[in-house]
């Protein structure tokens, strides 16, 4: 006896616990049988050998989109998770996927490979090649006697024949073909004689592009330094030598034409350079022929004869400038003696006394007129502020008949009953003389 005692429902959940962790995804091939198709939806069959048998559930979620239609007798290969019903105790797998034997099963380990390369980032963008402009040569993997190998000839031949290519012989279909592809890939980077690999092969059921799909062909591809380009199959043919490829072409033909340049496009490239070139070669000539004919003629005037010349003429010509500038500062100067002069004489003291004279009998008759006309306008403006100084002055209004009355104690102006009180004394101012009253009464209107 153990010192552990379990329950039925401790053990059977520690044995699915177990199963869980040991088996968390198998693919299992047989034949269904005893299928069963409840209203839920749900299909509970089992997956028989001629040894053995398995329960089976496939839930109705994982049936959406699934191709392989179950039925009793037909051979399967599932993915599914094994796992233990705890209420029964019954071991049973939860399937998955399901496809049938042959082209079903290839179809899923072709997607499992698929998954778990594009996981380890073989399939990444950032590691694909670029394939080079101008290759020194093409290398080509394929079948020596098939129809790809023709074809890819045929289009390198009418795009570039110059362009040599080599034939790295692989079987492309059997038992030993991913052995003979990657055989040829490594080889061809060991020897590195081509600057790009086309590998192909004519289309064909899935089982036969197999060796295409194998995971050695794969990191063998991923693995060379030489960019590859993969052909394998017609435009809808899709291997797992397409991911790993650096690219992809729809057929044999088509990876030549993207392996290959147009020969005559390069040679109309050709033409442009060569034409560029000669353009640029005949300016630099033209350039150094002007450069040599200045330093010649730099040359020429450093010769003593040339700079003898040189400064005889330039002592002809400062000769001719100097004698040019005297005769001209003569003729200022004698220009400044004549204007000289004549302001010496109209300086004189004769002359001075004449216009002095002239102009003082000049402006005298102009004086008397001002003064007489300056003494009749200030003449006018007095009597007309006289005028209004009368008409305002108090004097007047008293020859009027009126008088002025002030407080006798402040001398203010009384303009109103309201500044008097009874008793104050008042002097008033008449045209003729002033008077003091006392006023005895205040009487308001």
């Amino acid at each position: 006896m153990t010192d552990a005692v379990y329950s039925v429902s401790q053990l059977n959940r520690a044995a699915k616990r177990l199963l869980a962790e040991h088996f968390p995804l198998v693919w299992v091939s047989g034949e269904i049988s005893n299928l069963s198709a409840p209203a839920s939806g749900h299909l509970y069959f089992t997956l028989k050998d001629a040894q053995a048998q398995v329960r089976c559930a496939l839930f109705k979620g994982q049936q959406t989109g699934m191709d392989c239609k179950p039925a009793d007798g037909l051979q399967v290969l599932v993915s599914a998770q094994l796992t233990l019903y705890e209420a029964r105790g019954d071991y049973q797998l939860i399937v998955e996927t399901m496809a049938e034997l042959g082209d079903g099963a290839l179809r899923l380990a072709f997607e499992r490979l698929k998954r778990k390369l594009a996981q380890e980032g073989l399939f990444d963008e950032e590691r694909k090649k670029p394939l080079p402009a101008l290759p020194r040569a093409i290398g080509v993997i394929t079948s020596p006697s098939g129809a790809a190998v023709r074809d890819i000839l045929t289009v390198l031949k009418q795009r570039f024949p110059a362009l040599p290519v080599i034939i790295y012989p692989a079987a492309v279909q059997g038992e030993t073909a991913k052995t003979d592809i990657v055989r040829a890939l490594q080889q061809a980077n060991r020897l590195q004689h081509v600057d790009v690999l086309i590998l192909g092969r004519g289309g064909g059921s899935l089982e036969d592009l197999q060796a295409f799909n194998e995971e050695i062909v794969a990191r063998a591809i991923a693995a060379s330094d030489i960019p590859v380009i993969a052909a394998v199959g017609h435009e809808t043919d899709v291997t797992i030598a397409d991911f790993a490829a650096d690219l992809r072409a729809a057929t044999p033909s088509a990876a030549a034409a993207l392996a290959a340049p147009l020969q005559s496009a390069w040679r109309a490239a050709f033409a442009a350079h060569e034409l560029k070139m000669t353009q640029i070669m005949r300016r630099r000539l033209d350039q150094n022929q002007q450069t040599l004919d200045w330093l010649h003629k730099a040359l020429q005037q450093q010769h003593p004869g040339q700079k003898l010349h040189l400064n005889r003429h330039r002592l002809q010509t400062l000769s001719a400038r100097m004698q040019w500038s005297v005769l001209s500062l003569l003729g200022q100067r004698r220009q400044s003696l004549r204007l000289a002069e004549h302001r010496l004489q109209a300086q004189q003291p004769g002359q001075r006394v004449a216009r002095a004279a002239q102009r003082l009998a000049h402006l005298q008759p102009r004086l008397r007129q001002c003064m007489q006309t300056v003494l009749c306008q200030r003449t006018q403006r007095c009597a007309a502020a006289m005028q209004l100084l009368h008409a305002v002055s108090p004097l007047a209004t008293l020859e009027r008949g009126y008088s002025i009355s002030e407080r006798y104690s402040d001398r203010r102006v009384v303009k109103s009953v309201a500044q008097l009180a009874a008793g104050d004394l008042l002097l008033t101012r008449y045209a003729q003389g002033k008077t003091i009253s006392q006023v005895q009464e205040i009487i308001h209107d």
